[in-house]
């Protein structure tokens, strides 16, 4: 099975900042992009951030400038989370689109979330 694990979030205080990081494990042929969403009870899950195997780079209008999300490797990716507000309170998930053999097809798999709670 291809799973993705999340770690790293936490209480913190506004202002201060997170390192939010997300491992893939198990067997596959590639992945592509990843990336970090966020859900809050009653709303629908929004695109944070993303990163493409080339380097590039997406962000949310709201978290650009304070977010940064890195590729360490094809299976790992990290978010930091700086100058963190009241409103990035969310459940963080990973996300990963993976081909797990060369005659699948790419399918778009989820994280179980990491609770991320920003004080004020």
């Amino acid at each position: 099975q291809v799973q993705l694990v999340e770690s790293g979030g936490g209480l913190v205080q506004a202002g201060g900042s997170l390192r939010l990081s997300c491992a893939a494990s198990g067997l596959f042929f590639n992945i592509n992009g990843m990336g970090w969403y966020r859900q809050v009870p009653g709303k629908q899950r929004v695109l944070v951030a993303s990163i493409t195997n080339d380097g590039i780079t997406n962000y949310a209008d709201s978290v650009k400038g304070r977010f940064t999300i890195s590729r360490e490797n094809e299976r790992t990716v990290h978010l930091q989370l700086n100058s963190l507000k009241p409103e990035d309170t969310a459940v963080y998930y990973c996300n990963a689109e993976i081909k797990r053999t060369i005659v699948s097809a790419q399918r778009e798999y989820w994280g179980q979330g990491t609770q991320v709670t920003v004080s004020s």
